[in-house]
């Protein structure tokens, strides 16, 4: 693995383990009315987001190894270019369902950098 190619998996595992933080908790309803939540966690995400697009970018074979990150970076574009279509369901989905496998996909990659 290159430099920027662990830079970005780590900067991503950063990311996921600041949203987990923020999320600890919090019951949908919570987050529903917690505008702070929910921006910090969209701004989490369009990290996540944009370090698999800079990855597809100068390494593709290695962002396919991520289960998804087709869908991450979709997330990050509508967050970034459609801030109005953000549906508050879908990032407590993306959160509750889909961050675990992504954290632990980045740590395997990690480990056998």
């Amino acid at each position: 693995m290159n430099l920027e190619t662990k830079k970005w998996l780590q900067d991503i595992l950063q990311a996921s383990r600041d949203i987990e933080e923020y999320m600890a908790g919090l019951q949908f309803d919570d987050f529903l009315t917690n505008g702070m939540a929910q921006a910090a966690v969209e701004r989490k995400f369009e990290i996540i987001g944009e370090a698999l697009n800079r990855m597809c970018r100068c390494d593709p074979a290695f962002a396919e190894r991520i289960s998804d990150y087709q869908r991450i970076i979709g997330l990050r574009n509508i967050i970034a270019h459609g801030y109005d279509a953000v549906d508050v369901e879908i990032l407590w989905d993306a959160v509750r369902n889909h961050l675990p496998v992504l954290i632990r996909e980045v740590e395997e990659l990690l480990e056998v950098g």
